[in-house]
C-alpha cells in the first residue's frame, strides 16, 4: 500500500466517480480505473460497488477511507513541517448555525491572524448531521451541542449557551410543559439537539405539540415565531444577533434545560491546525462559566455597562468580526 494508491482512492470517493477524479488527478479515466482495480486485487477486497450510474463504498471501502484520510493527512503535515516549520493546509470544520454566527467569528478571526497559511472551510448543520460528517471524514472537527453520543471521539467544552423559549410578543408566560399543549413547535429538522431537549421536556409533562414545523435556519425560525406561528427554543446569544431578535418574547426555561454546552469534537490525534484552534478556545473552566477570554469587545459602552449588572444567566454576549 502506498500513498499514491490511497490518494487516488480518496479522490474517487470525494469526487463521486472515476471521471471527475481523473480530471482532478490529471489522468485519463482508464488509468484511474486500472489503478483502483489493481489496488483492490492487492488488498483482496472490493472497495466500490456500482449503484445506478455512480459508485458507492463497500464496508471495506469505508474502513479504508478512515485510514487513508489519516495517513495522507500525516504525510502532508510531515512535509509541511519539515519544509517550513509553519502550520499550513486546510482545516475543515463543522458547526451549529448558532455557534457559527455568534460564537466563532472572534475565534476564527484570531486563528486567521495567528495562522494565515491555513485555510478554514466551515460547514453548518445540526448536531446529528455534523457527527455523521465527522464519521465520514468530511470535516476534521465539529462544534456540536448536548446531548450527543461521544463514542470514541475526543471532545472538550467550548462555549456555555443559555437556551430560551420564544413566542410572539404579547404571549402569556410559559413556565410548564402544559403551557405549550397544542402549540406549534418551530424547530430545526431531526438531528437538532435543542429540538430533542424541547421534545423531552414536553414528554415529561405528558404533552404533545399541536404541530411541528421544520425549518432550516434560525432566521426563518425567529421570523415565524415573531409572526405568531408557534414557539421555539433557541440560544440567547444567537437571538441577540438575529434581525428579528427583539420582535419576540423570551421565556426562561428550567435551569436543567436553560444551561447547555457546545463542545468541539474530533477523531484521533488533533492536527497542528486543529490544535491551534483548540488553543484559542476559552479554557474548560471559562467555558463552563460562559466566559469568552478572547480580547474582542462589541456593542456600545452603555450596553456593556448594563449587561455587567445583569446576572450571567440573563446575559446575551454579542461579538462581531469581519466576514470569514
Amino acid at each position: 500500500m502506498n500513498l499514491e494508491d490511497l490518494d487516488i482512492f480518496r479522490c474517487v470517493v470525494r469526487e463521486g466517480g472515476v471521471t471527475r477524479a481523473a480530471s482532478q488527478l490529471h489522468r485519463v479515466p482508464s488509468n484511474v480505473t486500472t489503478r483502483i482495480k489493481q489496488f483492490e486485487a492487492r488488498l483482496g477486497v472490493t472497495l466500490f460497488k456500482r449503484q445506478g450510474r455512480g459508485l458507492v463504498l463497500t464496508d471495506a471501502g469505508r474502513t479504508l477511507l478512515g485510514h487513508a484520510e489519516r495517513l495522507l493527512q500525516m504525510a502532508d503535515l510531515a512535509e509541511q513541517e519539515l519544509c517550513s516549520g509553519t502550520v499550513r493546509g486546510v482545516l475543515r470544520l463543522g458547526s451549529l448555525e448558532s455557534a457559527a454566527g455568534a460564537r466563532l467569528p472572534p475565534v476564527l478571526s484570531a486563528f486567521h491572524a495567528k495562522h494565515p497559511e491555513v485555510s478554514v472551510e466551515l460547514q453548518t448543520g445540526t448536531t446529528g448531521t455534523l457527527l455523521r460528517r465527522l464519521e465520514h471524514f468530511e470535516v476534521e472537527a465539529a462544534f456540536v451541542s448536548e446531548p450527543f453520543e461521544k463514542g470514541s471521539l475526543s471532545s472538550r467544552p467550548a462555549f456555555e449557551e443559555e437556551l430560551v423559549l420564544i413566542t410572539a410578543k404579547g404571549s402569556p408566560a410559559l413556565q410548564r410543559p402544559a403551557d405549550l399543549g397544542g402549540r406549534t413547535l418551530v424547530v430545526f429538522p431531526h438531528g437538532c439537539s435543542y429540538r430533542r431537549r424541547l421534545h423531552e421536556w414536553l414528554a415529561e409533562g405528558g404533552i404533545s405539540p399541536g404541530r411541528v414545523l421544520d425549518l432550516g435556519s434560525y432566521h426563518a425560525i425567529v421570523a415565524c415565531v415573531a409572526g405568531g406561528t408557534g414557539v421555539a427554543i433557541v440560544p440567547a446569544e444567537m437571538l441577540d444577533h438575529a434581525v428579528l431578535g427583539s420582535a419576540v418574547q423570551r421565556h426562561p426555561l428550567p435551569l436543567r434545560l436553560r444551561v447547555n454546552y457546545t463542545h468541539l469534537v474530533w477523531s484521533g490525534e488533533a492536527s497542528p491546525a486543529l490544535q491551534g484552534l483548540i488553543d484559542l478556545l476559552p479554557s474548560s473552566h471559562d467555558a463552563s462559566k460562559g466566559e469568552n477570554t478572547l480580547p474582542f469587545t462589541t456593542g456600545t459602552d452603555a450596553k456593556t455597562s448594563r449587561r455587567e449588572k445583569e446576572p450571567r444567566s440573563s446575559r446575551g454576549r454579542s461579538v462581531s468580526c469581519g466576514p470569514w
